[in-house]
């Protein structure tokens, strides 16, 4: 059996292209049903798992699957704020710890998360190097984008301009950064953190400005009145906070009526959730969504549409089968002349059977030994994958 796989050996390495085609069609065959279902699978534990840490979330009134998304994986994508007086709200009535987020902005492609310091113990996050976000301007960064971007504690960060065509916009913020975040496994390690009141200074609702006083450029000045400088609106805005200027910033307008993009609501009991939730029904502009019940929902239909990929998938499955019994049966019909020369030379026709298995073994084994590595992979990366596709896609 040695000689039979030695001299199989040789002729699938002479035959290369002709056995690359049947070892594809094997990889292919066995691959992607597979790797679907350990996908799947893995995004059935992961969302699960992010939506059962997340008691309830409250948003504007319109697509209840976008707003929970949005909240578990900081997309950009709901369009209608509502205000920041609802989380004061919500934390007064003493029925629930209410987590602002703003989701509006990146740095880097990476969502920033405007948010209160409440966020890293509700979801345990913990630091791995430097210190928590302790005044405006200061970031918290998660562990992919550390270590992507190549960020240490007491770097810069600048956020991203909302359009890169408008040079009269908001100017980025450049962030400092205070600590790295310790991995967690979660869309946490791909965002940057920061107070929500960072988030509003991005937006431009709030902002420092140059001292004016007797020195300031006359191209800049309005008018002077004793010791009172009035300055234009040229004096530029600070791109980066700091201990020098800090105290110049400030915001206008009532706080409560600032925009966030949702709530994370954590009831203190399952009473004070259910009391919560009766608030807002029929109200017309907000919403209270369990992101467990959309996430079922959702589940629902995946495995609904996965029937259907089971469905194709065994029925490509048998066509390349039978595709593949017609190969062998050509090809042995082709080498016919090949076998009957073997046998005149002296080979048995159990010899010539097991070269014919001994070929069919090597085949199969290297495409099983490809399928395996490549289900090794996807299972590996299956997580990294949902994350780009949530985050990023």
């Amino acid at each position: 059996m040695t000689r039979a796989f030695r001299l199989a050996w040789r002729y699938v390495t002479y035959h290369k292209y002709s056995s690359m085609v049947l070892i594809a069609c094997i990889v292919l065959t066995l691959f992607l049903p597979v790797a679907v279902s350990l996908v799947l699978r893995k995004f059935h534990e992961q969302i699960m798992s992010r939506a059962e840490s997340t008691p309830a979330v409250i948003g504007a009134l319109g697509s209840r699957l976008d707003l929970t998304l949005d909240s578990l994986y900081f997309r950009s994508e709901v369009n209608r704020d509502i205000p920041f007086g609802e989380a004061k709200t919500i934390q007064d009535s003493g029925r629930a710890l209410a987590i602002p987020l703003n989701l509006k902005f990146t740095a880097r492609k990476y969502p920033i998360v405007g948010t209160s310091l409440d966020y890293f113990s509700f979801r345990n996050l913990q630091l791995a190097d430097g210190d928590s976000m302790a005044r405006l301007g200061d970031c918290v960064v998660g562990a992919k984008v550390a270590r992507a971007l190549g960020i240490r504690p007491g770097d810069r960060l600048k956020s991203d301009r909302e359009n890169d065509l408008d040079i009269a916009g908001n100017p980025p913020l450049n962030m400092l950064v205070q600590g790295i975040l310790a991995p967690s496994g979660t869309a946490d390690d791909e965002a940057v953190f920061v107070d929500v009141k960072t988030a509003w200074i991005i937006e431009g609702l709030g902002h420092g400005h140059e001292e004016v006083n007797q020195t300031t450029d006359e191209s800049l000045v309005l008018g002077r009145d004793g010791s009172n400088t009035v300055a234009s609106a040229a004096v530029a805005s600070f791109l980066e906070i700091r201990d020098d200027n800090i105290a110049s910033f400030h915001f206008h307008g009532d706080l409560g009526t600032f925009p966030i993009t949702a709530v994370i609501a954590v009831p203190t009991d399952v009473r004070a959730g259910n009391l919560l939730e009766g608030t807002y029904v029929g109200n017309n502009e907000l919403q209270y969504v369990l992101p467990t019940l959309v996430v079922n929902e959702l589940m629902a239909m995946v495995v609904k549409i996965k029937l259907l990929f089971d469905a194709n998938a065994l029925l490509i499955g048998i066509a390349t089968i039978l595709l593949l019994g017609l190969v062998i049966l050509l090809s042995l019909k082709l080498r016919q002349r090949e076998m009957e020369t073997m046998f005149k030379l002296g080979c048995s026709r159990s010899t010539i059977a097991s070269l014919q298995i001994a070929e069919l073994s090597i085949i199969g084994t290297i495409g099983l030994a490809i399928v395996a590595g490549l289900i090794f992979l996807t299972w590996n990366y299956a997580d990294d994958l949902i994350l780009a596709l949530f985050m990023r896609g």
